[in-house]
């Protein structure tokens, strides 16, 4: 189990595989969890000031580390410095996480061509659109597969795997700093729970492939 491909350990793919298998061939699980967070006529919590504070905090967060992380690379390039280790090789490993998974897998791949309704769309929920299952393409318009938000949430593992120190701690934050965007997305009704399930996975994959393209020498030292 130890066993790597692509650098992601066996287990992982095991499990985005199993996980996988269980949304499409039991879809009532989406329905379960969405209804919980359901009242009857509406989701209750969307629109919450703890809802908004969430859904628009993760914006500015990455763009504030990127901001600082090219401020950092310009000040070592022309200072001879190496704050933080931030050269060109960690510049473009951060450029390219917070922006293949996010922005061209979910958002431009995925969100605008899977057509999938959100929960509060569905007519389970309110809405006037079908329920479909995760990863089954429909012609309803919707954008609820996969999860942006929580994409770019989980983006921010990039920089966790660059830390020297402390590596275990910042982790635990970002993934609980995710996991919690991913519960509000759900508890407001903008996405089910395979939507964030999905985004993790594809985050976490894309991450350390692009950790093994760009630092493949670190990594057989």
């Amino acid at each position: 189990m130890n066993r790597k491909i692509l650098n992601v350990s066996l287990y992982i793919w095991m499990a985005f595989a199993l996980v996988s298998a269980i949304f499409v061939l039991f879809p009532q699980i989406d329905l379960y969890v969405s209804s919980l967070f359901f009242d009857g006529t509406k989701f209750p919590f969307k629109r919450t000031w703890f809802e908004q504070l969430f859904f628009h905090s993760v914006r500015p967060m990455i763009i504030t580390f990127s901001v600082i992380s090219i401020a950092i690379f310009i000040y070592n390039y022309f200072m001879k410095k190496n704050i933080l280790n931030i050269n060109a090789k960690v510049l473009l490993y951060l450029i390219l996480t917070l922006s293949i998974a996010p922005g061209l897998i979910v958002n431009a791949t995925l969100k605008d061509n899977w057509g999938r309704a959100r929960p509060n769309e569905v007519v389970n929920f309110g809405g006037t659109k079908e329920f479909t299952p995760a990863f089954i393409p429909t012609n309803q318009g919707g954008y609820s597969f996969s999860s942006g938000h929580a994409a770019a949430a989980f983006s921010l593992m990039g920089f966790v795997v660059l830390a020297s120190k402390r590596r275990k701690m910042w982790m635990v934050i970002v993934l609980s700093y995710a996991s919690a965007m991913s519960l509000v997305r759900v508890a407001a009704g903008g996405h089910f729970l395979s939507d964030t399930v999905t985004s993790f996975f594809i985050v976490y994959i894309s991450t350390s492939i692009l950790y093994m393209l760009i630092f493949k020498k670190e990594l057989n030292q």
